[in-house]
């Protein structure tokens, strides 16, 4: 599947079908009925694409579904007011805990997505890229990442939850409710998670710089492993 393609499926599946089902159908299916199935839409959508569509099993894929699960679980709870506004950041504060508890534990998880950019295919890969992260700038340049992004999740579940707080006002099991979650939704997508997606492309491409300096050559004329290949080289010679 394309990368456009993609991106266009994600955004009418996380996004548009859920706020059509919100705004549009509540009457024809319920105002809980179609808030439950605004909220699984997305949820499904991830585990189709996990099982079918990208076929990869690894960390990153690992931890959206576990995100996708945890929101699939947390459409059950049917709240409104702090509560809900609660609810919905809790997706943030779940990577402010991951992420953080990758500091306290000295695994910063940066480290883990640069790893599964790379994809080391044998063991001497996976040792030797091993190493380059043990080095201490590199190993900075993950710590320091891996903060960013717990910093970014902090900032922006918090910016969630006070819009919440903001716009849905109304009980829950209403059509008001329904309206005011796809108004909310709409300007979260706009105004957090496409700042927060630019942010965190801006983190990982520090991160790779600070890999990429510590291998011989120019990568833009060869391929990560070629000049994984030449370092390991000058290192026995």
């Amino acid at each position: 599947m394309g990368r456009s393609l993609k991106l266009g499926l994600d955004f009418l599946f996380g996004l548009v079908i859920p706020i059509l089902i919100l705004s549009r159908f509540s009457d024809e299916l319920g105002n809980v009925t179609a808030y439950v199935v605004s909220a699984l839409v997305p949820v499904t959508w991830v585990a189709v694409d996990l099982l079918f569509v990208t076929r990869r099993f690894n960390f990153i894929t690992s931890f959206l579904g576990l995100n996708a699960v945890v929101r699939g679980v947390l459409a059950f709870w049917f709240v409104d007011g702090l509560a809900y506004a609660f609810k919905d950041s809790v997706p943030s504060l779940l990577w402010v805990v991951v992420f953080g508890l990758s500091l306290v534990f000295g695994r910063p998880l940066i480290g883990a997505f640069l790893e599964q950019s790379f994809d080391p295919r044998t063991p001497e890969q996976e040792r030797s890229l091993r190493n380059l992260f043990d080095e201490v700038p590199a190993r900075r340049a993950l710590w320091l990442g891996t903060l960013a992004m717990v910093v970014l999740s902090a900032v922006t579940g918090v910016a969630n939850f006070f819009l919440n707080v903001w716009i849905v006002t109304a009980g829950f099991g209403t059509r008001a409710f329904n309206a005011q979650v796809a108004e909310s939704n709409a300007i979260a997508r706009f105004a957090i998670s496409i700042p927060e997606a630019l942010a965190l492309m801006v983190v990982v491409g520090l991160a790779l710089r600070a890999v990429y300096a510590r291998l011989p050559g120019d990568p833009t004329d060869s391929d990560f492993w070629e000049l994984m290949e030449l370092r390991e080289a000058r290192k026995d010679a």
